[in-house]
């Protein structure tokens, strides 16, 4: 009998087919367009049922991506809140360094902007940690006085929203970069 919560460990073999799926996934969602599983497939080099066993359909596919992306942000914004120097400074390092986590990766910027409320379901649990760690960055920030008084955690998903809309502009003046320090700038007190 398994105890709740139990999960047998996933043996080498399917390990490494999850691997490749990814790894293809990644590819195909980079390229953008409408990507269906027998292409994850055969890009992976593996059979339509193998990615159904790891992934009962797109969504959970692209939210694995999304899981991914939030476990790196929570990183970042964990070890800003091990920083000693300046609270704001902390919180702008972590929202620099999530922005060009993303920049770098085309198929998360394409399940972030596409894939919708089911997608991001497969990182609640991710997405809540993102929340809890911003919260007591933001606080931080306010208590040392560095941070707009109305400035609040949840408006930090926004911000990262909205920068990373600009990162695939390539029209001359649309710098992502230039675009969060601008916002960075409007956040400071």
């Amino acid at each position: 009998m398994q105890s709740q919560g139990y999960e047998r460990p996933m043996r080498a073999d399917a390990r490494r087919n999850r691997a490749r799926i990814m790894d293809a996934a990644r590819e195909l969602f980079a390229a953008g367009g409408e990507v269906q599983i027998d292409e994850v497939a055969r890009r992976a080099g593996v059979g339509v049922g193998t990615v159904y066993r790891h992934f009962p359909d797109k969504e959970a596919l692209m939210g694995e991506l999304v899981r991914a992306r939030f476990r790196l942000f929570n990183e970042n914004l964990a070890a800003a809140l091990e920083r000693e120097d300046r609270p704001f400074d902390a919180l702008a390092e972590a929202m620099r360094a999530n922005a060009a986590s993303v920049a770098e990766d085309a198929a998360t910027r394409f399940a972030f902007m596409s894939g919708g409320e089911r997608v991001f379901a497969h990182a609640a649990v991710e997405m809540e940690e993102f929340m809890q760690l911003t919260t007591a960055l933001v606080a931080r920030a306010h208590a040392s006085g560095e941070l707009r008084s109305d400035f609040q955690a949840p408006d930090v998903p926004m911000v990262m929203c909205g920068v990373c809309a600009t990162i695939d502009k390539g029209a001359a003046g649309w710098d992502w970069r230039r675009h969060l320090e601008l916002v960075l700038s409007g956040m400071r007190r």
